[in-house]
């Protein structure tokens, strides 16, 4: 019998019941082919769930639907950040319409960030 976390579970639970954007969107980021860049999905990262993150870049990617608060998201964002991740946010509207320009904004993202990245102290 194997024990699981339960932000395992719900990772697993997110990436199983993902939106038809999410999957047209992990179909484009999956097998490195941004730049050679890999990507996960719905990453637990500390209280949060990220939609997509590249750990080597430390960039979260987040598909904002209309259901999106801007509160919580801000929330989030900030903790993100403070843990040293960019977050791009990308409106679902984006990858419906342009996926072609948003797949170019995140590698633009990965080679050329436009905000430094906060490296954690040892043991953080």
């Amino acid at each position: 019998m194997s024990v699981h976390r339960p932000d395992t579970d719900r990772a697993r639970y997110l990436r199983t019941n993902a939106t038809k954007v999410e999957r047209y969107m992990w179909s484009r980021l999956c097998d490195r082919q941004v730049g050679g860049y890999k990507f996960r999905r719905q990453v637990p990262i500390g209280p949060y769930f990220v939609d997509f993150l590249c750990l080597s870049a430390r960039l979260a990617v987040e598909v904002d639907g209309p259901l999106h608060e801007d509160e919580s998201d801000a929330r989030k964002t900030k903790w993100l950040e403070s843990a040293g991740y960019r977050v791009l946010r990308i409106p679902v509207g984006d990858v419906d319409e342009s996926m072609d320009d948003v797949i170019h904004g995140i590698y633009l993202e990965l080679t050329e960030p436009s905000l430094p990245v906060r490296v954690p102290p040892p043991g953080e």
